[in-house]
């Protein structure tokens, strides 16, 4: 069985962007964080053993992050 891989969009306070996406990054599960444009101010792609697992990494670490305010968990299908 494959890990669970998820993107998860992020949206942080005015001027947060960067210091969030340096947090986020740093996190054991996460492969990258990106600041983009847009509706989101960073995109996060994670990783773990499970959608379980992956769902306690977003809900007890990533949402954690101070300057955060709202994420959007996609997890990634094989189809």
């Amino acid at each position: 069985m494959s890990a669970a891989q998820a993107y998860v969009l992020i949206q942080t306070d005015v001027g947060r962007s960067a210091q969030v996406a340096e947090e986020v990054g740093a996190i054991d599960g996460v492969i990258a964080a990106h600041n983009v444009t847009g509706n989101y101010d960073v995109i996060v792609l994670a990783e773990a053993a499970s959608m379980d697992d992956l769902g306690r990494l977003v809900v007890n670490q990533i949402q954690l992050i101070n300057g955060i305010t709202r994420t959007t968990t996609c997890s990634v299908v094989h189809l």
